[in-house]
């Protein structure tokens, strides 16, 4: 084997088919060649913060001695399982990311011109999840960028306020995770061939939410990325304020037995991660908004809506997404629970979504409207729900309120015959209605047989679909670059501003539309005036 060695830049590399070695401060890493690209995988950016450190502002990773094999991913964060999909872990010394790149044999990583990054930041709805979940290789061969997924604390041990915390960090702690990932990034990138000064921050669902929290806090995030892709997540939906939600973490510390509000902290942080966890879902039982960031903090200073209002956020380009039919998945895992809704129990199940509104929402959206009552109810709530930032007009209205300070473009996956059964939700049993382009559907689109966890295995994509999957990350590609995503083969693709065009991606047909008009904003809007923007 012949080495070639670039002491300046901190890179070694191979002539022939062999991996790098990357001198970082830290240390020397080695990655691997997978999939036709360079990996990088489980670098330590964040220190262990179980023990006394559970529910601290976590510090840098400290360096190691001699090569760190850089070829296995590392533990999830601790979570509980899902779903029967995602997998349970106990880990707290989980602060590590994941970093994909091209490989071109005989290219010296820094001596090429720098390459677009982007960050990815998982979803999960705050509580499950990992880097390691997302195949990177296709972002990266495609986009011809250098990607990164990372790790961050979960659910209790990273969301959870409590009056005991410090008051800087309270609740933010998983937020916290991320900024002190993005700021490792930010130094060390260019040693990956990356370029430091052209980074994209992405994220789906909570990740995409997690994307907002960075948006709406300049004063903590400022230049740590130049560019934002939010799908699925609703940066002016309303959060809880830490305060309000200490009394959460209270209940929490109490079911597991630290009652003594002098030493709860130090009880809990005797307590294993598993209990913790068992006792934060109890707790929540069905609040969707239990492991949700707070506001009120240095990590995140104001109310979502409010600094958007004001243009207290990260001035920078966006693209913002999200998916046909959202809502229609949690409509689907109830089904399979055996919590099927029908023309009998329809107004029913807007009742408990909506309360006194559900006669009025019930004219607006008759129980077989999508064919089915099921299928409708999915649809209502991908339009708009009061308790769940997952939802198309406060996507819009988000995007309509950025849009008076920086450029941004709205993009909407409509492919009804996306892989969902075995990829989004467990394969069986049938749900019994169609499901269509659901909450996460997309990802498949991105990340090719979506995962690196074989139960999380896509099927192949159906040609037309697959057409349209390359378009996508052709438009990711130029968004990455430039702050425009306007791909060659698609039609004009305009701001997202007083006309509110969006483009949509459906295998049948890509086209601009009317999201706004389409998902009935005007209706909600008069019906949940204090949900929107005043702008």
């Amino acid at each position: 084997m012949v080495w070639a060695t670039d002491t300046a830049n901190h890179v070694q590399i191979g002539l022939e088919n062999a991996p790098p070695l990357v001198v970082l401060d830290q240390g020397k890493v080695r990655g691997e060649l997978r999939n036709g690209v360079l990996e990088f995988r489980g670098i330590p950016y964040g220190d262990d913060v179980s023990g006394n450190r559970r529910w601290t502002r976590a510090q840098p990773a400290p360096g190691w001695e001699g090569i760190l094999d850089a070829s296995t991913f590392q533990p999830a964060c601790a979570q509980a399982a899902r779903y029967g999909i995602t997998e349970s872990s106990t880990n707290e010394n989980c602060l590590h990311l994941n970093i994909s790149r091209p490989w071109v044999p005989g290219e010296i990583l820094t001596n090429t011109v720098p390459r677009p990054v982007l960050i990815w930041i998982h979803g999960g709805s705050f509580v499950g999840g990992s880097a390691a979940l997302y195949r990177l290789d296709r972002l990266v061969r495609e986009m011809d960028a250098v990607v990164v997924s990372i790790n961050y604390r979960l659910g209790v041990l990273g969301f959870m306020p409590h009056p005991g915390f410090d008051t800087q960090h309270n609740g933010g702690y998983a937020l916290e995770d991320q900024r002190l990932a993005m700021r490792w990034v930010k130094n060390n990138i260019a040693a990956f061939g990356g370029d430091p000064d052209n980074i994209t921050l992405a994220g789906e669902s909570a990740g995409g939410a997690s994307v907002c929290m960075h948006l709406l806090a300049p004063e903590q995030t400022q230049d740590l990325f130049h560019k934002a892709i939010i799908q699925s997540a609703a940066c002016s939906f309303a959060l809880r304020s830490v305060n309000e939600q200490n009394a959460f973490g209270r209940a929490v510390g109490e079911t597991v037995g630290c009652t003594d509000p002098d030493n709860a902290v130090a009880c809990m942080r005797q307590i294993p991660a598993e209990k913790l966890i068992e006792a934060g879902d109890k707790v929540a039982g069905s609040d969707l908004m239990a492991f949700a960031p707070v506001f009120g903090t240095e990590t995140l200073p104001r109310q979502g809506l409010n600094s958007l209002q004001q243009g207290q956020f990260v001035r920078v380009p966006v693209l913002y997404g999200g998916t046909r039919d959202e809502m229609r998945l949690w409509v689907g895992y109830a089904a399979q629970a055996g919590q099927s809704v029908t023309t009998e129990n329809y107004a029913e199940a807007l009742q408990a979504v909506y309360g006194d509104n559900a006669a009025l929402i019930e004219k607006q959206y008759p129980p077989d409207e999508q064919g089915s009552p099921a299928a409708t109810l999915g649809s209502v709530m991908s339009d708009f729900r009061p308790d769940n930032g997952i939802n198309h007009c406060q996507f819009i209205d988000t995007a309509y309120t950025l849009a008076h300070h920086v450029p941004v473009y709205f993009m909407d996956f409509a492919d009804r015959n996306a892989p969902v059964l075995g990829v989004s939700m467990p394969a069986s049993p049938d749900p019994g209605f169609e499901l269509g382009a659901v909450h996460s559907s997309e990802l498949n689109y991105f990340f090719p047989h979506f995962s690196n966890n074989s139960r999380l295995d896509a099927p192949d994509l159906q040609p037309a679909s697959h057409s349209m999957s390359e378009l996508m990350i052709s438009s990711w590609a130029r968004f990455i670059r430039s702050g425009i995503p306007q791909a060659d083969a698609l039609p004009n693709w305009e701001l997202f501003s007083s006309r509110g065009q969006a483009m949509r991606f459906s295998p049948d047909q890509i086209d601009t539309f009317s999201p706004a008009k389409e998902y009935r904003c005007d209706f909600w809007r008069n019906l949940y005036p204090t949900a929107f923007s005043d702008l």
